[in-house]
């Protein structure tokens, strides 16, 4: 399961707590698997940390009593069987989680509306993130038929953009809620930013803006006006990169030859950046071996030029081999730090550029169908 959290968002918290603080409770019951603990788990300065815990009685009930709690609403994480539930907690709560079955598709809340409106969001969100990794799993099975890929490929794609169209729209639609500030972190696995790292900004803007009236004392908040800045200051640097001719780079391949990406001229080139780490690449890689195959032997060839964005040698020349992805794969295992990141402005995986055969960039971040409609006219 993709566990996501909320840890950025807590950074500074501890600086934000009111002196006024209160008693809040926190019990129900849990009726699932064979496990008879339960975790509480506070969320801050950058860390996920167990502050307490509760042996279920045969019933399944539990109870948490906390002091000292701050009045402004805080994210706690209710841990059970490797399972979390997050909830937003503040003076004088006492709410109640109960659960049967799968706890965090079953889960509901009473006593904290925060802590309702997440779930709300969370539980659609996580069992949609399942779903991605349940198809990326066979979609990742060698012998599978290429009918069967094709259809995968296709589900993936579908529902990977309706749980985006999901969390978008929960945003728009409660964007003063302390809910919205949790679902804007939220990841989609090898996701890294929410849409496409440069539009988030907006998204982030709603956000801070309705916080402002609703919860001005939040940490969160700022928080988020940190995390707009930074992105307003990388906007302006992407803006630096626009359709013209490519800054060259020379990368390492996996056997240490160093391949230039200004060698392939002449040629149509994706420049690819991606990561082994990434849980995404496979279901990526094998669109894009589609398309290559296509296109790889048109009048105007067409080759792919893919940056690892990685910093294991092992695993990246792993995952290449395994995938057996047949174009140029380098790397200079500098992670975020590398020097090709930093040239092309990349912030978020996977970026891609399309480069005609003369090294002018005529696209950025297409793929599947547009991209196979730029091919069409570029490699005549």
């Amino acid at each position: 399961m993709n566990k996501v959290s909320f840890i950025l968002l807590s950074a500074v918290a501890a600086l934000f707590c009111s002196c006024q603080s209160s008693h809040v409770v926190l019990d129900g019951r849990l009726v699932a698997g064979d496990e008879k603990m339960v975790y509480l788990e506070q969320v801050s300065s950058l860390r996920q940390q167990v502050i307490d815990s509760a042996e279920l009685d045969e019933a399944g009930n539990y109870r948490f009593e906390l002091e000292q709690v701050a009045k402004t609403p805080a994210l706690y994480n209710v841990l059970y069987d490797g399972e979390r539930i997050p909830l937003f907690l503040a003076a004088g709560d006492h709410l109640t989680v109960n659960s049967v079955g799968n706890i965090v598709r079953n889960y509901t809340v009473e006593g904290s509306a925060e802590s309702e409106l997440v779930r709300s969001f969370y539980q659609s969100f996580i069992a949609g993130a399942q779903n991605l990794e349940s198809i990326a799993k066979k979609v990742s099975n060698p012998a599978l038929p290429e009918v069967e890929r094709e259809a995968l490929l296709k589900e993936y794609t579908d529902v990977y953009y309706r749980i985006r169209r999901e969390q978008l729209r929960f945003i728009a639609e409660n964007p003063k809620s302390l809910a919205a500030v949790y679902a804007i972190y939220q990841r989609l696995p090898g996701d890294q930013y929410l849409t496409d790292g440069v539009t988030d900004v907006l998204h982030y803007r709603t956000v801070a803006e309705g916080l402002a009236e609703s919860y001005p004392d939040s940490p969160y908040l700022v928080m988020l006006r940190g995390d707009i800045a930074r992105m307003e200051a990388t906007q302006r640097l992407v803006e630096n990169i626009t359709e013209s001719t490519i800054p060259d780079l020379e990368l390492q391949d996996i056997y240490g030859k160093k391949v230039r990406l200004s060698s392939l001229l002449g040629q149509v080139v994706l420049l690819d950046f991606w990561s082994a780490e990434l849980g995404n690449s496979n279901v990526l890689n094998a669109e894009l071996k589609e398309i290559y195959a296509k296109y790889h032997n048109a009048a105007t060839p067409f080759e792919v030029y893919q940056v690892a964005v990685d910093t294991s040698k092992p695993l990246w020349i792993s995952v290449v081999q395994e995938q057996q992805l047949p174009w140029i794969s380098v790397s200079d295992l500098r992670g975020g730090a590398s020097t090709a990141v930093g040239t092309y402005n990349v912030t978020k995986l996977p970026t891609s550029f399309l480069i005609d055969k003369n090294g002018t960039i005529v696209g950025r971040d297409i793929r599947g169908e547009e991209l196979e409609r730029k091919l069409q006219q570029l490699t005549r």
